[in-house]
Parts: structure tokens; C-alpha cells; sequence
């Protein structure tokens, strides 16, 4: 039987072959020796929403500027219906929002360094097919011609934060939770108080204010779970159901009216709808700008200011 004997040729690719091979393995030793050796990526720069002082920057950075004392606007924009029984819902207004604020630092012996937020808020009435704001409404339930009163709320301000309550009890961020790099935080405020334009037995007769505001809050975990951001932008949705506003002038009719409206945290105010800020400029010069980080005034809402704005109203009549 004769040999076949390998030419130069086949004998240079032989070598070529088993060092390529020898290469490759030297290779993928190096990077699994190296893998092994290089150190775990430290993850020391990102918040852990289950410690509280992390859980409470969390929220301070869903709520506040950039910094203590450095104003954060949000803008919301939507729609407002009615609803009432044996009848089909109806479009009332569109809306356009904004919430101007500011947080401070706020510190305890007990409870740890924590923050208190100051705001104030406007919500225009918008004609659903023109997009203006409405000055007077013709109520389609009543027949009446009625002033609009827009909703400009100041001060909207929040007590203290802690990192932990007067017992003791850490703070927790309520309901959040987290899907890939999305974090989604859900708020709902059941409303049940004194009611500022009824009487005194509120407890006995009824009259009280009783509402729910849902506030949904959806932002990027890589953003606001890194301490190298300053803050966070989240977007929000907005929901509150209530009975009549009072400048509807309802006189009692059944029935509640539903706002429903999504928008987010701006990069600034310069960022809000023209319609919103002419506004602002026109008749609510201060709005601008959030209240002192000191403010002791107490809460303003709706029926706060309705009855300010009616008392004004039925004052300068008398005088005609």
C-alpha cells in the first residue's frame, strides 16, 4: 500500500489550522480568567425604594424640582364630563392644568431629614369644540346662564415628609412597582371633609365635601432611581370625581362630574400651552412662581375660593 505523502502546501495549512485553534482557546481562557478576576459593577449610585431615606427621595424627586428651593411645574391636560343617572354622560369642557412648586428641606431629631412641599395650581375651563376659555356657561341642566369660576388653588401645600412617622414606622412608597425599566406608581385620595359653604351639623345633616382624586405616576427607573440625576420627569394622569362644582349652580340636581387628564413634569415653565400662561399673566400673576418654602397659609380649594369669590360678588352688588 503506498503512503500519500502531505505536500509543503498541506502542511503549512495544517499548522495554520492547529494554531488558529491554540489561539482561540488561549482567547476565551484570558476573558473567563478576567471575568472572573474584574470586579462587580457597584450599583452603590442607584436608590433602593426599599430602604426609607431612598424610598422618600423617590417621592421627592416624582414631586419637586432639582434641587431644594428650585421650582418644578407640572401640566396636565384633559377632559370634563357630567354624569347622571337615566342619562347618557356629556362632554362638558376640555381642561389645561398646570401645579407650580417648590420643596424644602424639613429636618427632626427623631424622624430624620426629610422635605415639605409648597404649590399652587390652575385649571382653565376650555369650550370643547373651540378650545377658549369659557368666561359664562350656559347649563344645560338648568337653562341658566353662569359665571365660570376657573379653578386657582393657593396655596396647595403638603405637610412634612420623614423618612420615619412619630412611631417610629419607616416610610414606604405606596403601591409602586416595577416592570423592565418602567415604574409605576398609583395614588388614590379619598376626600371626605368639612364642606366650607354649608353649616355647622355637616355631621349630623350631611354637606360634606366628598370626592376621589386618583393620581397615576409612570416614569423611567434608569432616570429616577439614579443618584446621579438630579430629579426625575415622570408623566401623571389625573383623575377626580366629585359633585357639581359650585359656581354650576346645580341647587342640589343628583349628579357628579368626572375630570380625567394625563400630562407630565416640565423642564420648565417657559414649557407650559400659551393659553395657560396668557392666562396666568392676565389674571394670576403670582402663579408663576411657587409660594415661600415657609408658607403657614392654610390649603386652598375650590370651595374655599368659591366662597370668597361669591362674597365678593353679592358684597359689590349691594353697593350698586
Amino acid at each position: 500500500m503506498r503512503l500519500l505523502q502531505p505536500s509543503p502546501k498541506g502542511v503549512a495549512c495544517f499548522t495554520k489550522e492547529v494554531l488558529l485553534k491554540k489561539l482561540t482557546i488561549f482567547m476565551i481562557i484570558s476573558s473567563a480568567t478576567l471575568a472572573c478576576s474584574a470586579p462587580a459593577q457597584s450599583k452603590d449610585h442607584m436608590l433602593d425604594p426599599s430602604k426609607p431615606e431612598d424610598a422618600l427621595e423617590i417621592m421627592k424627586r416624582t414631586q419637586c424640582g432639582e434641587a431644594d428651593g428650585v421650582a418644578a411645574v407640572y401640566h396636565w391636560s384633559g377632559k370634563i364630563y357630567s354624569r347622571r343617572p337615566g342619562e347618557p354622560d356629556r362632554h362638558l369642557f376640555n381642561g389645561e392644568g398646570m401645579n407650580v412648586r417648590q420643596c424644602v428641606r424639613v429636618e427632626d431629631p427623631k424622624r430624620g431629614v426629610g422635605y415639605r412641599q409648597v404649590s399652587r395650581e390652575i385649571m382653565l375651563y376650555l369650550d370643547p369644540k373651540t378650545n377658549e376659555v369659557v368666561r359664562m356657561w350656559d347649563n344645560p341642566f338648568t337653562g341658566e346662564k353662569v359665571g365660570v369660576m376657573q379653578i386657582a388653588n393657593d396655596p396647595v401645600n403638603s405637610p412634612p415628609n420623614y423618612p420615619y412617622s412619630a412611631d417610629g414606622k419607616p416610610y414606604k412608597l405606596p403601591n409602586i412597582r416595577q416592570e423592565g425599566d418602567w415604574m409605576f406608581m398609583p395614588l388614590e385620595v379619598p376626600l371626605f371633609y368639612h364642606n366650607e359653604l354649608q353649616g355647622d351639623y355637616q355631621d349630623y345633616e350631611g354637606g360634606k365635601y366628598h370626592a376621589m382624586e386618583i393620581f397615576d405616576f409612570t416614569m423611567r427607573a434608569s432616570e429616577i432611581l439614579d443618584k446621579r440625576n438630579k430629579t426625575a420627569y415622570p408623566a401623571i394622569s389625573w383623575v377626580r370625581i366629585s359633585g357639581w362644582m359650585p359656581w354650576m349652580k346645580m341647587r342640589g340636581r343628583e349628579g357628579t362630574i368626572i375630570f380625567n387628564a394625563m400630562g407630565n413634569k416640565l423642564k420648565s415653565y417657559d414649557v407650559l400651552p400659551k393659553i395657560l400662561k396668557d392666562e396666568i399673566a392676565a389674571n394670576y400673576p403670582t402663579y408663576n412662581v411657587p409660594p415661600p418654602g415657609d408658607d403657614p397659609r392654610k390649603n386652598a380649594t375650590t370651595w374655599t375660593e368659591f366662597k370668597k369669590w361669591i362674597d365678593a360678588k353679592r358684597a359689590a352688588d349691594l353697593k350698586k
